[in-house]
């Protein structure tokens, strides 16, 4: 019967504090979170998440790359006998929900962009966005003779080498790649920093040249690029683009959408091959987070997924292109607000999270991926628990063998000392427990095979027909079968923070 359980069994991670290395690549925090890892332990998680940052490790020059800092905390993971999920973090750390320090990407790139801005990317009012070089500097040999896509891959290798006692000992099981802003595949279409708030539609990126190149190769030399989508803080129906029978369903509207979502497929696409040539033959998951934009999920026109790069409609699957696109990397899909419910969102957003993480996790399932998921606020109660358990097996357990569809994965955010005390360390406890369906923590569940080789290329085509017909997400039950107890008090605080 217990092996039979063990296919229902969950693994849980932790993802480590954003600043556990100092923003001067030191690691000084080694008796706290030593500590720290200890409590896990014995709340039996699988493993911990951690961003590597690009910033810190290549921050004094080109390959010049310090991995000393992340090698202590590695060395403390492993003496936990904990997994180990690692993030490629390519993206500057502030400026979006969460984000409690700073730490750029290296200055010696940002350098280059004081003298060709265009390597950032950039809305419709002239607006650079540093967090993240914009994926039109994919192929350019702009950074000391290196392009982006070079960096990235250079500093993978940097990791892989670095790290190999830690990839041989099967410590480190998990790579996630990082593909954009917050280390999201998206366009930084919604930034804090420049004054977006909850719930606006954010804007497009603009890359103009090659809209202009796109449009006149399909014989419309005289397409532009939308400039009528609103700002940031707008809502939907304020704009000719997004409004009921707006520009977004014109022949223009739909070729600038496929044209600007596409471009990001291509960029998570081409990262990911030469992650893969990267891990080959470890035994590491290659990963990628996409972003949960649950906000105008309840009207036709999606608006705020749009502007990030999903192009997501009532009758196009927007995901599960994505989707397509990382089986031929062998690569999982890692999903966000997996302890959200609708009835906790405010009614002006027209916000969906439990449908939108419905149609993403069914859209990863049916492409045969394995699909993990994230919470993206923090929370503590039994509520935000259960609506996590009911995700991570949305038909429940299955006491004859493996549930009819299970997260390969979920990750909780993150790592505090308010996590670790009193009530809130209990109930974490008893839901650690539920997610191993109510087994003893198991390091042998869902081993990790070595990586092989990325398929040949995919024809965009071919990615392209999994958006249509959309089909059903697969059937959730309303509430898990292994509920955790409240034994809090949660008041009457509505969440209708961003993700």
């Amino acid at each position: 019967m217990a092996g039979n359980m063990l296919a229902n069994y969950v693994q849980v991670y932790v993802m480590l504090p954003l600043d556990v290395v100092s923003v001067d690549n030191k690691f000084e925090k080694g008796d706290e979170i030593r500590a720290q890892l200890k409590k896990l332990t014995e709340a039996g998680v699988d493993g911990v998440m951690i961003d590597v940052w690009w910033g810190l490790v290549e921050g004094k020059g080109p390959k010049a790359y310090d991995w000393s800092a992340y090698k202590q905390v590695f060395d403390l993971v492993h003496e936990a006998g904990l997994k180990l999920q690692a993030i490629m973090s390519f993206h500057q750390c502030g400026g979006n929900v969460g984000d409690v320090v700073n730490i750029p990407i290296p200055q010696w790139v940002r350098d280059v962009g004081a003298t060709d801005p265009d390597i950032f990317y950039t809305n419709r009012g002239g607006t650079r966005n540093i967090e993240y070089l914009t994926l039109g500097v994919d192929d350019q040999p702009l950074f000391h003779g290196r392009t982006a896509v070079q960096m990235y891959a250079d500093y993978m290798a940097s990791f892989r080498e670095n790290m190999k006692k830690f990839l041989d000992a099967g410590t480190i099981v998990d790579i996630e790649v990082g593909l954009g802003p917050a280390g999201e595949m998206r366009y930084p279409s919604y930034p804090q920093s420049q004054g977006w708030v909850f719930p606006g539609i954010g804007e497009f990126i603009y890359l103009e040249a090659d809209f202009k190149a796109a449009a006149a190769k399909a014989g419309h030399p005289e397409w532009e690029l939308p400039d009528d989508a609103g700002e940031y803080n707008d809502t939907p129906e304020k704009t000719q683009f997004f409004k009921d029978n707006g520009t977004y369903l014109t022949e223009k509207g739909k070729f600038f959408l496929s044209w600007y979502s596409n471009k990001l497929i291509k960029h998570g696409d081409k990262i990911l091959d030469e992650a893969n040539k990267v891990f080959l033959g470890c035994r590491v998951q290659l990963a990628i987070k996409i972003s949960g934009i649950h906000w105008w999920y309840r009207v036709p026109n999606h608006a705020a997924e749009l502007t990030a790069g999903y192009y997501n409609l009532d009758d196009r699957d927007g995901y599960r292109t994505i989707a397509r696109m990382l089986t031929r990397h062998h690569a999982s899909m890692n999903f966000t607000c997996a302890e959200m419910r609708d009835s906790e969102q405010s009614e002006e957003a027209k916000s969906a999270p439990e449908e939108l993480v419905q149609q993403v996790l069914s859209a990863g399932w049916r492409e045969g991926l394995h699909v993990a998921c994230e919470n993206a606020l923090g929370r503590y109660d039994a509520t935000a628990y259960n609506t996590i358990l009911r995700n991570a097996r949305p038909k429940g357990i299955n006491k004859n063998g493996p549930p009819e569809h299970k997260l390969f994965g979920f990750t909780y955010l993150r790592l505090s000392n308010e996590l670790l005390e009193g009530q809130n360390y209990a109930t974490f406890q008893t839901f650690v427990e539920k997610m191993h369906a109510n087994l003893g923590h198991d390091p042998s569940v869902d081993p990790v095979a070595p990586l092989e080789r990325s398929k040949p290329e995919m024809p965009i085509e071919m990615i392209l027909k999994a958006a249509q017909p959309k089909l059903e997400p697969f059937p959730f039950d309303k509430n898990t079968d292994l509920p955790v107890k409240d034994h809090t008090d949660v008041g009457d605080e509505v969440l209708v923070a961003p993700v």
